[in-house]
This record gives C-alpha cells, structure tokens and sequence, in this order.
C-alpha cells in the first residue's frame, strides 16, 4: 500500500500538471491593421512563427485570426481609447484540420502618441487553455464522484468517464477501461464507447502477460505502458494487425490498482496518430484510473454484499425449511408412537383373551359333522379369530380359506408354512 505522504505529494504533481503553469504574453501593436512593433517569445509563439516580422499586421502573420474575438477587441480599443479585458477568449491558432482551439485572459491597453491620439493597442495576456480544459475535467471528476457515492452501475460510471475525457481533451483521444478478473490473468471489456466494436471484441479476455499489447503487459507489470508508435512497437506484434483496421496508432495504459495492490483492470488512452504523451497527459491518466478503482473496488463490495445477503437468506430459508420438516417428522414419530402404544396395547388384551381360552380336546373345524381328532394345531385369520384343528383339516383351511395361517409359535407360524 502507498504511503499517504507520498501518495498527497503526488496527487499534487498531477493537478500542477493539469493545471499547468501561466505564461504571460505581451505585443505592441501599431495602426488600425495592428501592425507588429513588438512582442515577447511567448506572443510569437502564440502566432507559431518565432521569426515574426516586426510590420507586419497580424492578419498577414496570421491569417485565421481575420473574424475572431481577438482582432474585433483591439479594433474597439484603437477605435475608442478605451482599455478593456477579456477572460477566456477563444482563440483558433493554425489551419484546419491540423488547427488547436486555444484560450485566454486578454489586457488591452490604447498607446498614444505624444500628442495623445491614439496610434496603437498594447496586448498582455496569460494563457488559459490548459487551466480551462483542467477545470472542465475536474468537474466532470467530481460528478463521476457523486455517481460512485451514490452507487450508480458500474458500466454507467466508466462509460461516462471515458466519454467525459474523450470530450474535453485538446486532441483527439480514445479511451478504453478493461477489467481485471479476480485472479488478475485475464482483462474483460468495461468502457470503450469510441472503439469500434470488432476491436473490443477482439480483445475481450486477453490475458496479461509481458508483451501483450499495453494493457496486458500494463496489467502484469502493475505500472504503466507508454507506446507511442504500436507500428512499431514489439509489444504489440501480436495485434498490429487489428490496431492497424481500428485505425489506432498510439496505446498509453494505466493499470488500475487497489488499496492493497491488487489488479483491478487499465485504464488506456488511444491515438489516430503516434504520439508521445506530455505530463498532463499522464496527469489525467492517474488520477482517472484512481477514480476508476474507486468505483469498481465499490461495485466488488457491493456484489459481495448482495452475495453475503443472498447467502444468508438462503441459509435463513434452509434452516426454516429444516424445522418445518423436523416438527413434521416429530409429530409424525408422536403419531406412530401413539399407534404403537394402542397396537401394543390391543396385543397384550387379545393375548390376554387367548391366554384365558381352555385349549379345547377336538378338532374344531369338522364343520356340522364335527371331527373326533385331537386339536393339534391352532390357526387364525387377519381379523384375529383363531380356532384349533387337527392336522387334516387344519391343512384344507389353509389352502381353501384366504389369509389363514398358522397361529402357533411352536410349529413356526405362518413363515414356516410360506417356506415348507
């Protein structure tokens, strides 16, 4: 785990890197056309030519800045006397496509000749591109922060994300979030709203591993991976192909960590074209990928929080069922013994009954004739009336007369007939 001193140092250097550091510029202009008379590096450079010409209007110089905000404010200032400012003045800087927006705080002072008539405009101002998108990117942060607090699905957080940074970049960028699996070997897809759809497919379960394009070596290394020209690049030799149809040219990855250190996914910032990534780049990338292991750390707790709650309902619902059955059981148990109990009782009176009966001499089932022989064997039915015979008649009775058997324990009883 980082120590928190490092770790609030270093978010310090990333939002001075976003933020970046104010250069002032300064320009004397002369003339309705705003001739150049003089000007610092930093102004020359905001017309891209160092070289500039002193003489020169600033629409030669710099033909695209002929209708914007720029030129109308210092023709007001020549036109009035008037000094003004302006904060965040846009301003459009080289052709199209190739052009960048730019911002500004701009100072315009009327220079005056001896005579007081006005004969010029002094320029001072400070760039504010940086701070501008910085701030932008900041509150697109602290809303991405509410959504977490709020607990808001995890893909609505990340594609958000992505999409906020896609947007306010000052170049083209596209990003992607992958998203580790618990063992951290694999990378599942988790935002990438600009790719095309065929590349995250493709790249859907990658494993990390060294030389896995960026994001899995990214993912292996637990550090980030900078390629600048994937054209080039040996870690990507396994997937130039595709990057080459997703019209993909630079890959700078992040790996998102837990508090623990462990792998959570990347965090990857794509170009059209090879590029080398500048501090606010890198800036952005940690502390997006930071706010993109607090929302996906939150989803794991939540899920596991679910799970526990569905377990223990399960549990709840098993243990309910166990007791229904075990009182069921319990009484059905009371019930037999019950049943039990009242057989028992019934036996020991029948036995009783049969005990207190005089064996008598004769046979008993010689019907209306009688039978002389001597009663020998004593037989009963399944409705518990018993007679004795001899064995001739004994022996008809069972066999013309359903469910008699023999009722006496010295000859075997009705098992020892079955089975003669």
């Amino acid at each position: 785990m980082a120590d928190p001193a490092s770790a609030g140092q270093a978010a310090e250097l990333d939002h001075r890197a976003l933020f970046g550091q104010s250069t002032a510029l300064f320009a004397a202009l002369a003339g309705p056309d705003h001739l150049l008379v003089a000007a610092n590096p930093a102004f020359l450079a905001l017309l891209g030519d160092e070289d500039a010409r002193t003489g020169v209007a600033l629409v030669d110089l710099t033909p695209e800045l002929a209708g914007q905000d720029l030129i109308a404010q210092l023709d007001r200032v020549y036109r009035t006397g008037e000094p003004c400012t302006g904060r965040d003045v846009r301003v459009e800087l080289g052709a199209v496509p190739h052009g960048r927006e730019a911002f500004f705080d701009f100072t315009y002072e009327p220079r005056r000749d001896p005579g007081g008539a006005v004969s010029g405009v002094r320029v001072l101002g400070v760039e504010t591109t940086q701070v501008k998108h910085a701030q932008r990117l900041m509150a697109e942060h602290r809303a991405l922060l509410e959504q977490i607090a709020r607990q808001a699905p995890l893909s609505e957080v990340l594609d958000g994300m992505a999409r906020s940074i896609e947007d306010l970049a000052p170049q083209e960028v596209l990003v992607s979030v992958l998203l580790a699996d618990p063992d951290g070997r694999h990378l599942h897809h988790g935002a990438a709203p600009s790719l095309p759809g065929f590349y995250n497919e493709a790249i859907d379960g990658i494993a990390t591993g060294e030389g896995v394009g960026s994001c899995g070596t990214a993912a292996h290394r637990r550090e980030p991976v900078i390629v600048t020209d994937i054209a080039t690049d040996p870690f990507w030799a396994d997937f130039r192909d595709l990057a080459g149809r997703a019209g993909l040219a630079a890959c700078w990855s992040t790996p998102i960590l837990a508090r623990d250190g462990g792998l959570l996914g990347t965090f990857a910032m794509y170009h059209r074209v090879p590029r080398v990534p500048q501090d606010s780049d890198l800036a952005v990338a940690r502390v997006f990928a930071g706010t993109a292991a607090l929302a996906i750390e939150r989803h794991h707790i939540e899920r596991a929080k679910v799970a526990a709650e569905e377990h223990a309902e399960s549990a709840r619902r098993a243990l309910a069922e166990a007791v229904r059955v075990e009182r069921e059981l319990r009484a059905e148990a009371e019930q037999r013994a019950t049943a039990a109990a009242e057989l028992a009782a019934q036996m020991r009176t029948a036995a009783a009954a049969q005990a207190a009966a005089p064996h008598p001499d004769r046979c008993q089932l010689g019907g209306t004739g009688g039978c002389t022989a001597p009663a020998e064997i004593k037989i009963a039915d399944s409705w518990g009336d018993a007679a004795w015979g001899c064995p001739a008649h004994v022996e008809e009775a069972i066999i013309n007369v359903r469910s008699v058997f023999i009722a006496s324990e010295a000859l075997g009883g009705l098992a020892a007939y079955l089975h003669r």
